[in-house]
């Protein structure tokens, strides 16, 4: 309800008078079912203009924490984080990953869109970063349509360190459906578990991230970006709402040869 009231009725029309963005490819999202929408992530804003811009609600996974804070300042954080279409995990743990991958699941089984930032923080430059390979498992898993979505102009609305929006174009661009049929079924259902599954999945993710790439026109860089950002100074409150968020998602990272997530 407050998604919809919030969209519809108070941010979403002054969003659009204001900044005026556009949607390309929305043809590309299925009317109905489940739908995993993996975007690019450059700016706080992205998690406003990109469900702004989608024909049906948009669910995020972020952090518990940010729905039961004390006070007024509490309250604010619950209702925009619940106003943006996120629903709480709780990321304490070993197990994070875990409960970030069996939320997603949950809502796709209910039928509806989650969106993740597969790089799994901001880009600390506007570059396209390794993708992390939970939007992957997530994928094979739920077995449903994956749909591309390139963002730009929102580093411009928002750039990093900036509280305060400047007014700037934004394009969210939805790509045609990925198909991973032929990594589903008989052959996923085989190599989980086993030293073969990383490679697949680090496969899905490579083919996610070059199909960004090759829509948003960005140089792509193959590193994690939370690496290149562990050197970087402190974000801000609110920057790293945002960072949290697409950690949720973006990291729930599959078993990797050298760490386990």
């Amino acid at each position: 309800m407050l998604y919809g009231l919030l969209k519809r009725g108070l941010l979403g029309p002054a969003l659009h008078v204001v900044f005026r963005p556009q949607a390309e490819g929305v043809e590309h999202i299925p009317e109905s079912g489940p739908v995993l929408l993996v975007a690019n992530h450059q700016s706080f804003s992205d998690s406003i203009f990109m469900p702004l811009l989608t024909p049906r609600p948009v669910k995020f996974l972020a952090k518990a924490e940010y729905f039961s804070g004390p006070g007024v300042k509490g309250w604010l954080s619950a209702g925009f984080f619940k106003g943006v279409g996120s629903v709480p995990i709780d990321r304490a743990g070993a197990r994070a990953a875990d409960a970030a991958i069996k939320t997603a699941l949950r809502l796709l089984d209910q039928g509806q869109i989650v969106g993740l930032y597969p790089e799994g923080t901001r880009s600390p430059d506007g570059r396209l970063y390794k993708g992390r390979t939970g939007a992957a498992r997530i994928a094979l898993t739920a077995r449903c349509p994956v749909v591309p979505c390139a963002i730009s102009g929102t580093e411009k609305v928002q750039p990093t360190g900036k509280m305060l929006p400047k007014v700037h174009p934004v394009t969210v661009t939805f790509g045609p459906p990925l198909d991973f049929s032929r990594y589903a079924g008989e052959l996923w259902d085989a190599v989980q578990d086993t030293e073969h599954e990383h490679t697949v999945l680090r496969a899905i993710t490579d083919e996610i991230m070059h199909t960004l790439v090759t829509m948003t026109g960005r140089e792509y860089v193959d590193r994690y970006a939370s690496d290149v950002k562990k050197k970087a100074p402190a974000a801000a409150p609110l920057e790293q709402a945002t960072d949290d968020q697409a950690a949720a998602a973006g990291s729930a990272e599959a078993p990797e040869p050298s760490s386990r997530i």
